[in-house]
């Protein structure tokens, strides 16, 4: 009888996503990190806030999370 290989969690995906307890995947905004002297202070308060991933991708980040 064969062993069950444990699927390993990709670390880089770990770090940038985190799952709710309804399921959903939640992420944060791009183009947060530098360059923002140029961005209005609406945009930087918008990119401060968190979103979710689309469900059409959200199967596949759960999988390796």
């Amino acid at each position: 009888m064969q062993k069950k290989i444990k699927k390993k969690t990709h670390r880089g995906a770990a770090k940038r996503f985190r799952v709710t307890a309804s399921g959903k995947v939640k992420r944060s905004h791009a183009s947060k990190s530098h360059l923002n002297g140029g961005k209005r202070r609406k945009e930087l308060r918008y990119l401060k806030k968190k979103d979710y991933v689309d469900s059409t991708q959200a199967k596949l980040i759960r999988s390796v999370i």
